[in-house]
């Protein structure tokens, strides 16, 4: 349904009832002003002289406007009417006519004519009360009754009653007038003009948002005013903005994707193809019954130690680098991590004649954080110690615990270490694209900066040093919950 014709419908649904309320109002003031007409005027005529009139012949005192009347009993419609005389019935009336007959401080009348007072009106106006009205209606018409108390309390006209006979209209006196009737159509009329600009606009708005939708929201909506409507479009706008994020966002995590997919094909292919060579060679030295080449197996397992690194690495970098990463917090058990850290790179530390070793607390050290991040970052460090040290040399892994709980967890090597610029500018390299996973020194970088943001992550500091022992010390430090 159009919104124009909804609205119209209910000022409709408004305005009837509206109108006949003020019909029923109209109606009600219609009749007490008929009463109170009807009052005055018959105290103004007793007053004018009908009074010495009504006193000097009260047996047969009777006025009448119209034709001759039908008296009924007074406030008792259903009650028969009082004969005139023996056996004769009482006159008939008309249309328009208005009598007056009287009675005593009693309610008594000597006129055989006059109605008789019900008990009700008796009560009433015995109570001292200036007037007393009943409306009745009978045989299509309708009767006002206003029995007034005159200014003087003796005498056979101390009372008056004025009766009004007329045709009985309609319910609630008919149809109102026309001014109460132009009321719900100027409604109608003044909501149709007034609502032809605002639906103008939503249907402006509803186009600029369609044609926004078509171009992928890169089409803004126009918020002009100052109203319900402007509100709506800048509803769309702000809408449009959080729409328009969204997408980039998923186009950025699409292409992070993308350069993932490329990267760790080209990563990984390296070194795979690497290892088959190697594993090509003992396989040809076994067909020949040759001993095998201890260089040959040390090397095939470097490259597919460096495989599963890379592997994790890439795993992490893509989590990372995908937007908010999707941490599991929970209690880790740091001497837990490292042990697992060391049983993995501990195979080819010893093939590359490294030792590596570890000094822990007796009791178990434990941080907030994700268990799988955590082990990834203290892998990367472990790592880059094995693969750039020196043969014969060492690899240290040291987790302190201080009463403040905080824990620091550092990794020493004795290899050729990182001059003082290259730690600082790895420190703030971001994993971007090639560059940061090459397998020279800047190799380093991707897991360096995987480690960095687990760093950030779990609120830690990470710090690159030279070691006492010629190589490099890295440090993990922050809160932990033991």
């Amino acid at each position: 349904m159009k919104l124009r014709l909804r609205l119209a419908l209910t000022v409709v649904a408004v305005s009837v009832p509206m109108v006949a309320g003020l019909g029923y109002v109209q109606h009600s003031l219609r009749q007490r002003n008929q009463a109170e007409v009807l009052e005055a005027s018959t105290l103004a005529r007793m007053q004018a002289g009908e009074r010495e009139r009504c006193e000097a012949q009260p047996e047969t005192w009777r006025t009448r406007r119209g034709g001759p009347p039908r008296p009924e009993g007074l406030g008792a419609p259903d009650r028969p009417p009082r004969p005139e005389g023996p056996g004769g019935p009482p006159p008939e009336g008309g249309p328009g006519v208005v009598m007056h007959f009287a009675y005593d401080a009693r309610l008594e009348s000597r006129n055989p004519r006059a109605p008789v007072v019900s008990e009700s009106v008796r009560r009433d106006a015995l109570e001292g009360r200036t007037s007393v009205v009943r409306r009745t209606s009978e045989n299509g018409e309708s009767q006002l009754d206003v029995l007034v108390r005159m200014p003087w309390s003796e005498g056979p006209c101390a009372f008056v009653l004025a009766r009004r006979l007329a045709p009985r209209g309609p319910p609630l006196g008919g149809m109102p007038p026309p001014e109460v009737l132009a009321i719900p159509f100027l409604a109608v009329l003044a909501m149709v003009v007034a609502l032809g600009p605002m639906v103008r606009r939503v249907r402006q708005l509803t186009s600029e948002v369609r044609a926004s939708a078509s171009s992928r929201y890169v089409a803004p909506v126009q918020v002009r005013g100052n109203d319900e409507v402007t509100e709506l479009a800048r509803a769309f706008q702000e809408a449009r903005a959080e729409i328009q994020h969204q997408l980039s966002q998923q186009e950025a995590r699409e292409q992070a994707l993308r350069d993932f997919l490329a990267n760790t094909t080209h990563d990984v292919m390296t070194p795979l193809t690497v290892l088959q060579g190697h594993l090509s060679t003992l396989q040809q030295r076994l067909r020949r019954g040759d001993a095998l080449d201890p260089a040959v197996v040390g090397d095939a397992m470097g490259e597919a130690h460096y495989i599963a690194s890379l592997v994790h690495n890439l795993a992490a970098a893509a989590r990372l680098e995908a937007g908010q990463p999707q941490a599991e917090f929970a209690a880790v058990d740091l001497n837990a991590v490292i042990s697992r850290v060391l049983g993995r790179h501990q195979p080819i530390a010893r093939q590359q004649r490294i030792a590596l070793e570890s000094g822990v607390p007796e009791a178990a050290v434990c941080v907030h954080g994700d268990v799988t991040l955590i082990e990834q970052a203290v892998s990367n460090i472990v790592f880059n110690g094995i693969h750039h040290g020196r043969e014969d040399g060492h690899v240290a892994v040291v987790l302190e615990h201080s009463r403040e709980k905080r824990f620091r967890l550092r990794v020493i090597d004795d290899g050729p270490g990182i001059p003082e610029a290259e730690r600082a500018r790895l420190m703030e390299r971001r994993f971007r694209g090639n560059a940061a996973r090459t397998r020279g020194l800047a190799g380093q970088g991707l897991g360096l900066h995987i480690t960095q943001h687990v760093a950030q992550v779990h609120g830690w500091a990470l710090t690159l040093a030279a070691s006492e022992y010629g190589g490099l010390e890295v440090v993990l430090e922050g809160p932990s919950s033991t």
